[in-house]
């Protein structure tokens, strides 16, 4: 009976892992799980992995989406953004021909109204590649200053392959996303705000 209500006390959170057809996703996603590097076969639909993290010292359950990459993938990343705490978008950054469809891709999914003001982490994948784009060429590339105004973002560089920057990665996530309970205390400050801010006019 204890065991049971101390469960329902974890926070849940849904984190979207999203980024082109053959930018590491599904290697990310089980480097972070399992910590073995796994060959991967395009993800026709998706992987969905839970992991263990704390935050402010409370436990909290995240489940990560990774969903495929290919064209006709993406039309339906849409279905996944409801409820989703935050944003993980890998880019292969050894792979300068298909940086700006990466970049358009990331712009769509902000423009999501779903996705308003959810916090971004952008993985500079494939650092272990020579030529990879650094930290600093893909800010400046994907005009992130712009693109993420209104919104917490963050670029990490990462090895899937090696597991060099991926548990980073994983705490920075945590660390920026919102639970549950802090939003519902935001949404009521941002309410009293509002109704002051109205009343006054």
């Amino acid at each position: 009976m204890g065991q049971h209500s101390s469960r329902s006390s974890v926070e849940a959170l849904h984190v979207l892992l999203l980024g082109l057809d053959n930018a590491g996703k599904s290697t990310l996603l089980y480097k972070l799980k399992h910590k073995v590097s796994v060959s991967t076969v395009p993800t026709i639909g998706f992987n969905v992995e839970m992991l263990e993290a704390r935050k402010n010292r409370k436990p909290i359950a995240v489940t990560l989406w990774d969903v495929g990459g290919q064209g006709k993938m993406r039309e339906h990343w849409q279905d996944y953004h409801q409820n989703a705490a935050a944003v993980v978008f890998v880019v292969d950054a050894a792979d300068r021909r298909r940086l700006e469809e990466a970049r358009r891709e990331l712009e769509k999914t902000l423009r999501s109204e779903q996705l308003r003001g959810c916090p971004l982490v952008l993985l500079a994948n494939k650092q272990d590649v020579s030529g990879a784009l650094t930290v600093t060429e893909l800010k400046d590339k994907f005009n992130l200053r712009k693109v993420c105004s209104g919104r917490d973002w963050f670029v990490q560089p990462c090895s899937a392959s090696t597991g060099v920057g991926v548990e980073e990665a994983f705490r920075k996530v945590v660390q920026m996303v919102k639970l549950p309970s802090e939003a519902v205390k935001d949404n009521i400050k941002e309410k009293v705000h509002y109704l002051r801010s109205s009343s006054r006019q």
